[in-house]
């Protein structure tokens, strides 16, 4: 989920072309309608686009024709299950790329990709958990969020192999397995991609507003020496620049913005760290245990940082070696593993050292009037600014061919693409001004999109895509993925119930 992106590629092209057999860099995360060539038509070209996609929602943006079509091209009528015999066809022998990534590289892309804003709420989280609940109940929920990606991952080695693709995204994904399921559900394989596709969208929109209030509160912490400013006049200061930025359609441009943006936000994450151990308390200054009320917010927060299952299909079609991503000692496992302890540790010292006072950034805490910590607010105010346009290119390109294709000369689609990427930044802009609370928006984000995409989808996606496969001994696969169901939409309703009636309440964070 984040704001530190994997400089991964996206690859641009008009809705419902067919996909290109060789793979740039690496694999195209972004399929999509390009500004100024979208012509409205199903049949262009594709041009590879080098650039940095946001943080944690990485989609390949398709056709739902497009999909069908190649679906019903790869035989899924001939047999019984709609499956025809895939065992010879190996994925990884028909990905062509230009520059595979190395396991290293692989691993860097997958910390990036993981850690972001969400990190700086962890300690925000083990207030609504207690000191002890959020620290098991984080490294628990970095193995579940873990799990869940290595079901992803199987489940499209699985599908490549069945229909005979080199490669899948998360939609796809969900397409393929609902095409190849049982036969009453094949009609909702569109329906499945949509919905995917429209959680991405809402994910990466609650994002951005987090990133305009994370953004805002920041400047009024520093401004607040000189000037009693509201925050409501901070924000609405914020958005012509934001839309300024907005305006560049070219991620290329946007490549230094993206790399100065990570180097601020490593280096105000390790002056925070060493705030957080100066003087520790006693642990028994903090509760070991919260309240069943405070629980969902918790949940809530730690599936919204843990959110970066869009990253890992992308991340394991361009390796250079696969076959290494997954496994005990894979990258996906070792990256991971790096990622629970860091959000453990931030989480756990943040909330020992501030206890009950602490709010929903951890920059927030810092000490007001040091030198240090006012830079430390600025260079994360600044870091997130520049990100918040990689967070905007995944919503705005997945609307953007659609409200295109409603025009007909290039002057139109070139102007209604410009105001649509200001109504759209307008729109969050708004939404943080009604929901000035960045803890509880936070929450809200996270048990409604991140839990849906990182614990929701996959064990549904994967009990469609080993139906006519099987399940196990005892049918082991299905219990286990009937349990992950059931905790993630317990999350998802308690988590949204307990966020909305903290935001309903004005409680401030």
């Amino acid at each position: 989920m984040e704001d530190l992106t994997p400089l991964t590629n996206l690859q641009q092209c008009s809705e419902g072309a067919p996909r290109k057999k060789k793979m740039t860099e690496r694999q195209p995360l972004l399929l999509q309608s390009d500004a100024s060539d979208y012509e409205g038509s199903r049949g262009s070209a594709a041009r590879p686009v080098r650039s940095s996609p946001p943080d944690n929602t990485l989609v390949n943006v398709h056709s739902e024709d497009s999909l069908a079509v190649h679906a019903a091209a790869s035989g899924s009528g001939d047999d019984e299950h709609g499956l025809t015999d895939k065992s010879n066809y190996n994925p990884t022998h028909h990905r062509t790329l230009e520059h595979p990534t190395s396991n290293f590289d692989t691993l860097i892309h997958l910390l990036k990709g993981n850690i972001g804003t969400g990190i700086l709420a962890m300690p925000d989280a083990f207030r609504n958990a207690g000191l002890y609940v959020g620290l098991f109940g984080t490294m628990i929920m970095g193995a579940i969020c873990t799990h869940c990606m290595h079901m992803l991952v199987r489940c499209s080695h699985e599908l490549c192999q069945r229909f005979e693709r080199p490669a899948l995204d998360f939609s796809e994904v969900a397409f393929y397995s609902f095409e190849s399921g049982p036969e009453g559900l094949r009609r909702y394989s569109i329906l499945a991609r949509r919905i995917v596709t429209t959680f991405l969208f809402i994910t990466q929109i609650g994002f951005c507003c987090v990133y305009f209030l994370f953004v805002a509160m920041n400047i009024k912490e520093v401004m607040d020496h000189y000037y009693n400013i509201p925050l409501t006049i901070y924000l609405l200061i914020l958005l012509a620049p934001m839309i300024m930025l907005n305006l560049v359609r070219n991620l290329k441009y946007l490549t230094p913005v993206s790399l100065i943006a990570s180097m601020l936000t490593v280096a105000g994450l390790a002056i925070s760290f060493w705030y957080m151990l100066q003087d520790l308390p006693d642990v028994h200054t903090v509760n070991p245990v919260a309240t069943w009320v405070t629980l969902p917010l918790y949940f809530g927060t730690a599936v919204y940082a843990f959110e970066g299952i869009g990253v890992v299909l992308p991340l394991e079609n361009n390796m250079r070696t696969p076959q290494d991503f997954g496994g005990t000692t894979g990258v996906l496992n070792t990256g991971m593993v790096i990622v629970a302890c860091l959000y453990t540790a931030v989480g756990f010292f943040g909330y020992l050292k501030y206890g009950e006072h602490v709010r929903g950034s951890i920059t927030l805490n810092l000490p007001q009037g040091e030198v240090l910590s006012e830079l430390v607010r600025i260079s994360m105010a600044v870091a997130i600014f520049l990100s918040y346009t990689l967070q905007f290119y995944v919503p705005v390109n997945i609307v953007e061919p659609f409200v295109k294709s409603h025009f007909r000369t290039t002057e139109t689609r070139n102007l209604s693409a410009t105001v649509l990427r200001i109504a759209l930044v307008t729109f969050t802009c708004l939404l943080s001004i009604c929901i000035p609370n960045l803890g509880p928006i936070i929450s809200l984000v996270g048990a409604v999109s991140s839990s849906t995409l990182a614990l929701i989808s996959p064990p549904i996606i994967e009990m469609i895509t080993f139906y006519n496969v099987g399940y196990g001994r005892y049918n082991w696969m299905l219990w286990k993925d009937f349990l992950i169901l059931i905790f993630g939409l317990c999350g998802f309703v308690f988590g949204t119930w307990a966020s909305l009636a903290q935001i309903l309440n004005g409680t401030t964070n």
